[in-house]
């Protein structure tokens, strides 16, 4: 291999692991970067398991990301990738988006799913305490979606900012079983609201 590919080489797969540790890569965002992840993939499984992570790869979604190992034998090395407590609110909006995008896949070819910013706020009214103030409930679903948003399983549309796109990657992180968990996780929720223990704060 000439000293030019050599370096090409290199720097394909030190800029697929610097995306890596930055957060989720995503074929539709990078299809040149996603390309070289998956031929570099066994490379990176070898490189990143000796400092504790696991390489994630969801081919036929498009989409990859490194995780903590979950292998005895880093059990005792510092967490590099933090795990992170999600409110009630936050928590029951995933839950909400995740079973949309089930029905999305049941009913339709078309693997963008795209809901309004109103859709959200009244799918999520239903099961939040509306008080007396409805543009402070609303304001808060608003801040709700925007960590959905912030955590990555979501996004904007550029052209749309009142559109919001559900990403694919939720599907990993809120699988099958969890769904069907979901009604004893909204009697938890509903619980926590009439008794007032909600924490509106933590994420």
């Amino acid at each position: 291999m000439a000293e030019t590919e050599k370096e090409d080489v290199s720097n394909g797969f030190s800029i697929v692991m610097i995306t890596l540790l930055k957060g989720v890569v995503y074929a539709d965002e990078n299809i040149r970067l996603w390309q070289n992840l998956l031929s570099f993939q066994a490379r990176i499984r070898d490189y990143v398991r000796e400092i504790g992570l696991e390489l994630i790869v969801y081919e036929d979604e498009g989409f990859a990301w490194l995780q903590t190992s979950t292998s005895q034998e880093q059990a005792d090395l510092p967490r590099l990738v933090m795990k992170r407590q999600l409110s009630y609110p936050v928590s029951l909006l995933l839950a909400l988006l995740r079973r949309k995008l089930a029905e999305h896949d049941a009913s339709s070819s078309e693997s963008r799913l795209i809901i309004g910013r109103d859709e959200i706020v009244e799918m999520v009214k239903t099961f939040l305490p509306t008080g007396s103030n409805e543009a402070r409930l609303v304001d808060q679903i608003d801040t709700h979606i925007n960590k959905v948003i912030e955590l990555g399983f979501a996004r904007r549309l550029r052209t749309e900012n009142n559109k919001i796109e559900v990403r694919r990657l939720l599907k990993a992180f809120v699988d099958a079983q969890w769904l069907n968990d979901f009604d004893a996780h909204l009697k938890v929720y509903l619980s926590s609201v009439q008794s007032g223990t909600t924490d509106e704060s933590s994420e």
